[in-house]
């Protein structure tokens, strides 16, 4: 059984929504999540992140017993205490995954936020900051359903201001989808 299968037949009794936070690097997106999540979670939603990184990271330290047992090659490392557990898988030359593989890893919460991954085919509220520079996502990218920003923007799409914190996360939350409707629109996409 596949992951996308796996992750189906998961989902049910509540149901888990997927919304994502897209736009270029500068924009805010971060710094907006930090913002919007405790907005949610005081609001006793359960809030998960994905997040797309466009370089090599590491969340491990070199020379900690868990990183020299990756260094060693082993395939996944997983480091456990009371506060927390971390799973570091390493892809050694493998494709990297596509964001439904991503979304069956998770345990099931209220809302996925998916930061970047901007060419999945996923709803996404566009970040944009106009100091940036950089153009909007909005017309070459149908995924995108809302728009928070700091400046005037021609659209029918809804806009929110990017310090109206309770505006936003009342689009987000009014744009979420199904991780049933994610799956689909990757099947049909991919």
């Amino acid at each position: 059984m596949d992951c996308f299968a796996s992750l189906a037949m998961t989902v049910g009794m509540n149901e888990m929504k997927v919304i994502g936070l897209a736009g270029w690097s500068g924009a805010g997106k971060t710094t907006l999540l930090t913002r919007v999540i405790p907005h949610l979670t005081e609001r006793g939603l359960r809030v998960s992140v994905i997040k797309h990184a466009h370089h090599g990271f590491d969340v491990d330290v070199p020379g900690k017993d868990s990183w020299r047992h990756r260094e060693a090659g082993a395939a996944e490392v997983l480091v456990s205490s009371t506060r927390r557990w971390a799973l570091m898988h390493e892809l050694r030359g493998a494709g990297e995954p596509r964001l439904p593989e991503l979304l069956a890893k998770l345990a099931r919460v209220d809302l996925v936020i998916i930061e970047g991954f901007k060419r999945e085919p996923h709803r996404k509220i566009e970040v944009h900051r106009a100091a940036n520079g950089k153009p909007l996502l909005f017309p070459d990218d149908p995924g995108v359903v809302g728009i928070a920003t700091d400046t005037a923007v021609e659209t029918t799409l809804p806009t929110a201001h990017l310090d109206d914190i309770e505006a936003i996360a009342a689009m987000m939350q009014r744009s979420a989808i199904s991780v049933e409707d994610v799956l689909a629109k990757s099947f049909s996409e991919g």
